[in-house]
């Protein structure tokens, strides 16, 4: 049996079930529309409705309802914001119970199209000591609302309080992650560009690893980075499901390219104040559009690709400034051992030849003669050595290991100094024409600096094959150099650059007592 003011065992049972379904329930939405349902089955309610405040809880923010059919609510107009009877509760977050609400005199009455309502409960639901919406109960079946009515309505707003402030703290939580985990996939993204920055200048794999990286960011169908040049933009790389000769292409804009895609997300590559370019995500591979968080991502991503560019383009251009001045310094050696050799040798030879043939002596003709062949063949072998230097002949037709071979005993012959050669290389084995030269030329400028500015009196060479690369190494005895400081000619430039071009590897030791120069080559 139940009394007034009593709750009875089976409004006891609906309350607890009630609760423990609330309490587990991480849905916003779903609590909200379980609260209401469950006041109309413990109190017999016709309608119940949820009106959730404002933060400054001053006014009704949402308003739900149940009992009000959609064709009533078109009637109504819109929902109410917290006047009369509901705004009493608003103002003084307490329950109230009416049998008559138009009796009260705070009412306002009802809109036009508004169903009749006679009896009334309101109860706030509070959480933490402060009101956060309130439920409203008109028309009980059977007369009007009682104590139990009541003491129900409190306990449901309370487990309806609990159950939404588990869901808030459960959706912060989750919101925290998800920044969290973009946090992360950002730095993630931002230290791949910084070790670009850092270890990796060459401009087509730097661009390669940011048109990746971006579109694995924003999970893009497809991904373009357009770079910025004189005559407009240039679709400088791509990653994803893009049409056949996009990249490569020249435009104006990005709209010119003619891909009739609405949902792309462009980001300006910007260094310094400088537009480089500019970053296209094209579509979402889950067909959703583009949210402000991808932008966030896309932009922060941005900054650091567009330092990876400008660096990568800075070096590319001080390489090229190398080379061409690398160039000019060998061409300025070759001048000046033709000028300094090949053509005063020349010059002293015709001078002879000149002097002889104004005399009618012929004995002192034929001398002349006899010493100016001597001298011809003198120079013939000095041009041959500088042929062989400037391309060696074994280079092209027997291998790397003739050449080197050659070029050990020419040094060792021409410079009077000690040159041991060591190459352990298969018999006729060949490589890739760009690494046999490579090779050479690094054994050759080694050689060159060993005699010429260290003062070397033994240096031994040696090459073998070692981990997928050719591994070279040249030693001398000379009195070494400063291999960080910057460089006067070709010879470290030219060292480096040659390396660097082959994406092998280089190291230089060097003190007072020699030089140590090892690198290693890759080979397919």
């Amino acid at each position: 049996m139940s009394t007034e003011g009593v709750l009875d065992e089976r409004r006891l049972r609906r309350l607890i079930d009630a609760g423990r379904t609330l309490v587990a329930e991480l849905d916003p939405e779903t609590v909200l529309d379980r609260v209401i349902e469950v006041a109309a089955e413990v109190t017999g309610a016709r309608y119940v409705a949820l009106g959730v405040l404002d933060e400054r809880r001053e006014n009704l923010e949402r308003f739900l309802t149940r009992g009000v059919d959609e064709a009533t609510h078109r009637a109504i107009g819109d929902l109410p914001r917290g006047r009369g009877i509901l705004g009493v509760l608003i103002d003084d977050p307490r329950p109230l119970r009416l049998e008559s609400v138009g009796d009260d005199p705070r009412s306002y009455g009802f809109p036009t199209g508004h169903p009749p309502m006679e009896t009334f409960l309101g109860v706030p639901v509070l959480i933490r000591g402060e009101a956060w919406g309130n439920l409203y109960l008109t028309e009980k079946h059977g007369g009007p609302f009682t104590e139990a009515d009541q003491a129900s309505v409190i306990v449901l707003a309370e487990w309806a309080a609990i159950a939404i402030q588990n869901s808030r703290l459960y959706h912060g939580a989750e919101r925290r992650r998800e920044e969290l985990e973009r946090a992360v996939r950002r730095l993630e993204a931002s230290t791949a560009i910084a070790r670009a920055v850092g270890g990796e200048t060459d401009l087509e794999r730097v661009l390669e690893l940011i048109v990746k990286r971006a579109r694995a960011l924003v999970d893009a169908r497809g991904l373009i980075i357009l770079l910025r040049e004189e005559e407009g933009l240039v679709v400088s790389a791509t990653a994803g499901e893009l049409p056949v000769g996009v990249g490569g292409s020249r435009v104006a804009s990005f709209d010119d390219l003619g891909l009739g895609v609405a949902a792309t997300l462009l980001v300006p590559l910007v260094f310094r104040g400088q537009s480089l370019g500019m970053l296209a995500a094209i579509e979402r591979r889950d067909g959703e559009s583009f949210e402000s968080e991808d932008e966030r991502l896309l932009v922060g991503f941005a900054a650091s690709a567009a330092t990876a560019v400008a660096t990568a383009r800075t070096v590319e251009e001080q390489r090229l400034r190398d080379a061409l001045r690398a160039s000019e310094e060998e061409r300025r050696r070759w001048a000046r051992e033709l000028h300094d050799e090949t053509l005063q040798g020349l010059g002293a030879l015709r001078m002879l030849l000149s002097s002889a043939r104004r005399s009618e002596d012929p004995e002192r003709l034929r001398a002349a003669v006899n010493q100016a062949v001597e001298e011809l063949e003198g120079e013939i072998d000095s041009l041959r050595g500088l042929i062989r230097e400037l391309r060696p002949a074994a280079l092209d037709e027997l291998g790397a290991a003739p050449a080197i071979e050659e070029l050990a005993a020419r040094t060792a012959a021409r410079h009077g100094v000690e040159v041991t050669s060591t190459v352990e290389l298969e018999p006729g084995a060949r490589y890739a024409p760009e690494t046999e030269t490579a090779l050479y030329r690094i054994i050759q400028e080694a050689l060159t600096n060993a005699v010429k500015h260290a003062g070397a009196t033994r240096i031994d060479v040696r090459v073998r094959p070692l981990d997928g690369s050719l591994q070279l190494e040249v030693t001398d005895d000379g009195h070494g150099f400063d291999p960080a400081a910057p460089a006067t000619g070709f010879g470290l430039t030219g060292l480096r650059e040659r390396v660097a071009l082959l994406h092998g590897e280089l190291e230089i030791v060097s003190s007072e007592d020699g030089t140590r120069l090892v690198a290693a080559l890759p080979v397919d």
